[in-house]
């Protein structure tokens, strides 16, 4: 008999544990549920400030951007109480803080986006953009916004 794992269990078999929800630092919530679609406020991370191609590599934009996915699966999981109501994840949105002649925004990207299919398999191939931008707020070298799809509880 084959053992389902979910994806908390995926995380902990990875070595991760969810960081606690980030605090807002403006007038908005962290995410808005929308029928059974969820949308994300964008995460940022802590531990990773400045621009890549300048002070910061390709490595710690990837390692930033996988922060920041725990970052929003936190939000996520806070939101549904399990990341097993996750259907589908939809849409990422990746922001790096990058010099402009800095053009590997993707593979920065890509530490969130393999961070999804290790966790939730087919369910975490997901549409995105990755883009470059000159300053983002704090300093934080990576934003990351999500569209969630979740399962419809009986009764909706």
């Amino acid at each position: 008999m084959q053992v389902i794992q979910t994806p908390e269990d995926k995380l902990e078999s990875l070595g991760l544990v969810l960081p606690e929800v980030r605090p807002s630092v403006g007038n908005y919530v962290s995410c808005v549920r929308v029928g059974n679609l969820l949308f994300t406020a964008g995460q940022g991370v802590d531990q990773y400030h400045g621009k890549l191609g300048e002070n910061l590599t390709l490595e710690d934009g990837y390692a930033a951007a996988r922060q920041s996915m725990l970052n929003l699966l936190a939000v996520v999981g806070h939101e549904l109480g399990s990341l097993n109501k996750v259907k589908r994840i939809v849409k990422l949105l990746g922001f790096v803080n990058c010099t402009e002649d800095f053009t590997d925004q993707p593979k920065v990207i890509n530490g969130a986006s393999d961070l999804l299919v290790n966790i939730f398999g087919e369910k975490g191939k997901h549409a995105r953009s990755a883009v470059g931008m000159a300053q983002l707020p704090g300093g934080t070298a990576i934003e990351i916004e999500m569209i969630v799809e979740i399962e419809e509880e009986k009764g909706d």
